[in-house]
C-alpha cells in the first residue's frame, strides 16, 4: 500500500528517478518513487557513463560498483571504414575517471536499485500516475495500482517519466523541438570484431554506424536505417557492418542478444520547474544518441536536484534555493543538445562533396591537440562541470 503523504513523489524509476531516490534517502528526506512497470527494464538502451557523471555519482556511493561491473575504455575514433579520421584519447582527461565506462542501462538501474535498497528505500512498481492536481501546498497525484486507484499528497512532484511525461503535462510545460526523419537500429550482439578496445563512429556513403564494446564480450550497434524493422536480426546488423564498418579484419555477427528501432527527437523543456513540479532526464530533454549524452545528463540532473531538495526540506536552505536547479541544468541540456545535434549532422552528410569536405576537415582537426582535448572534454561532460556542481552543505 502506498503512503498517503510524502515530501517528494518521484514518478519514474529509471536511472534518473532511482538516482534521485538514492540522493534523498541518503539525506533522510521522506519520498516515494513509483513506476508503471511491474519490474525494472532488462534491455540495455543507454550504454555509457562518462567521467563527469562518475564524479557526481560518487556523492551517492555507486561509482565504485559501476566501475567494477563496467568496461573501461579510453579510445574513441571517427572513421571512414578502416581509416581513422579523428581519434580521441580519454586517458588524458583531467579526472580520476579518465575513461569511457561502458555499462548497459539495465545494469546501471540494478546498481542504483541495490543502493536504494541498502539504504532502506522502496520502489513502488506497477503504479501509474494518471492525474495530478496542484494546490497551495503541493499536489495530489492519483495513481492506478494493483490494489486500485490510490492518491498521494506531495509537497514536490518530480517527473522522471520520460519523453511523454505525465508530470510535464500536468505542469503545463512545453517540450520544444523536432524529430529527425530517420529511423535508427539499436542492437546488442555477440560478434567477432577487430576493434575491441575502441568506441567507433563510422562514416560512409551508406550512412553512419556506431560500434561500442560492452562488458561480457558484447557489442552495441547503432545506425540509421530507412524503414527499419521493429526487431533487427543478424542479417541486417551484418549488412550494416559490411557496408559501413571495417573493410579489413574480422567483422562477423554471431547472434543478436536484443534489438529495437527508434526515432531520434531533439527537444528541451521550456522550464524545469513550475510550482511544485520538477522535470529531469528524458522528461526534460531528449536528443540524438551521438556521444552517449542522454542518461549522463539525466543522472547529473537527479543528483543536483536531490541535493537541493534535501537542503530545503531539512531546513538548511531557503525555498528559493530550488531555482538553482533550472539555472544550472537547463543550460547544460542546451549544450548537450547542441553537441549531439552537431555530431549527428556531421555523421549524416549525404552528398559526395559534403562527405569529402567533412573528412578533410576532420583529418585536419584531428591533428590539433587543442581541438581534440576540447572535444573530449565536451563528450566526457567535464566541460560542463560548472553546470553540474553538487551543492555542498
Amino acid at each position: 500500500m502506498l503512503p498517503q503523504e510524502t515530501d517528494v513523489l518521484i514518478v519514474g524509476a529509471g536511472p534518473t528517478g532511482l538516482a534521485l531516490a538514492v540522493t534523498l534517502q541518503q539525506a533522510g528526506v521522506a519520498h516515494v518513487i513509483v513506476d508503471r512497470l511491474a519490474a525494472g527494464q532488462n534491455t540495455s538502451r543507454a550504454a555509457v557513463i562518462h567521467a563527469h557523471t562518475l564524479e557526481v555519482l560518487e556523492h551517492i556511493g555507486v561509482t565504485d560498483v559501476l566501475e567494477q561491473r563496467g568496461l573501461p575504455l579510453t579510445r574513441f575514433a571517427l572513421r571512414e571504414h578502416d581509416k581513422a579520421l579523428l581519434e580521441l584519447d580519454f586517458s588524458m582527461l583531467p579526472s580520476r575517471y579518465a575513461q569511457i565506462l561502458m555499462i548497459p542501462q539495465d545494469e546501471t538501474e540494478t546498481i542504483l536499485a541495490e543502493r536504494l535498497s541498502s539504504l532502506g528505500g522502496t520502489i513502488y512498481r506497477g503504479a501509474s500516475a494518471t492525474t495530478i492536481e496542484p494546490d497551495a501546498t503541493g499536489a495530489v497525484v492519483h495513481l492506478d495500482t494493483p490494489e486500485g486507484v490510490q492518491s498521494i499528497r506531495a509537497r514536490y512532484v518530480v517527473g522522471g517519466d520520460g519523453m511523454h511525461s505525465v508530470v510535464r503535462s500536468a505542469a503545463g510545460i512545453t517540450f520544444d523541438g523536432e524529430t529527425y526523419s530517420e529511423s535508427f537500429v539499436l542492437a546488442d550482439v555477440h560478434m567477432d570484431w577487430a576493434l575491441s578496445d575502441e568506441v567507433s563512429l563510422f562514416f560512409s556513403p551508406e550512412g553512419m554506424a556506431v560500434v561500442a564494446p560492452l562488458p561480457g564480450g558484447r557489442y552495441r550497434i547503432v545506425a540509421p536505417v530507412e524503414d527499419a524493422p521493429e526487431a533487427p536480426d543478424v542479417a541486417l546488423v551484418q549488412a550494416i557492418l559490411d557496408a559501413r564498418g571495417l573493410r579489413k579484419g574480422v567483422s562477423r555477427v554471431r547472434d543478436v542478444i536484443w534489438s529495437s528501432r527508434f526515432r531520434v527527437h531533439h527537444r528541451v523543456a521550456s522550464r524545469y520547474r513550475a510550482g511544485p513540479f520538477f522535470l529531469m532526464g528524458d522528461a526534460a530533454h531528449v536528443h540524438s544518441p551521438a556521444g552517449g549524452q542522454g542518461m549522463n545528463t539525466g543522472l547529473v540532473d537527479a543528483v543536483v536536484l536531490g541535493r537541493l531538495l534535501a537542503d530545503v526540506l531539512t531546513g538548511k536552505a531557503p525555498e528559493a534555493t530550488l531555482d538553482l536547479y533550472e539555472e544550472k541544468r537547463r543550460p547544460a541540456a542546451a549544450e548537450v543538445l547542441e553537441l549531439a545535434g552537431r555530431l549527428t549532422k556531421i555523421a549524416t552528410v549525404r552528398s559526395r562533396i559534403g562527405r569529402t569536405l567533412r573528412n578533410i576537415a576532420l583529418r585536419l582537426l584531428g591533428t590539433s591537440p587543442v581541438f581534440c582535448r576540447k572535444l573530449a572534454l565536451n563528450v566526457s561532460g567535464l566541460a560542463r562541470k560548472g553546470l553540474g556542481m553538487v551543492p555542498t552543505r
